[in-house]
């Protein structure tokens, strides 16, 4: 991978776990913040994959690289969601035993 790439995607992925702190941060403990989740994969979707696919096309990085980097972007989705629902889960007990 050439250095360039690299520090773009460094810098890309940190952007991308900024995101999702604060999607997380503003999801509703109580539940109902689904419509967070499809907000961050589309972000990822308009801001990220255009410029990734555009470190492909001028040969900085390879197929498998990109595949790599931006399936890494999209497991973030998945923890996001993942960690909105134990949240959810969290509030809930607490509801119930209040």
């Amino acid at each position: 991978m050439e250095p360039l790439a690299l520090n773009e995607l460094t810098a890309i992925k940190s952007m991308v776990l900024r995101w999702k702190e604060t999607y997380l941060r503003d999801a509703p403990p109580e539940g109902g913040g689904e419509f967070l989740v499809e907000e961050f994969q589309e972000e990822i979707t308009s801001y990220v994959v255009p410029y990734v696919r555009r470190l492909y096309e001028t040969n900085y990085l390879t197929e498998e690289e990109v595949r790599e980097f931006l399936g890494s972007c999209y497991l973030q989705v998945e923890e996001l969601q993942n960690s909105m629902k134990e949240m959810e889960h969290s509030w809930l007990r607490i509801a119930d035993n209040g």
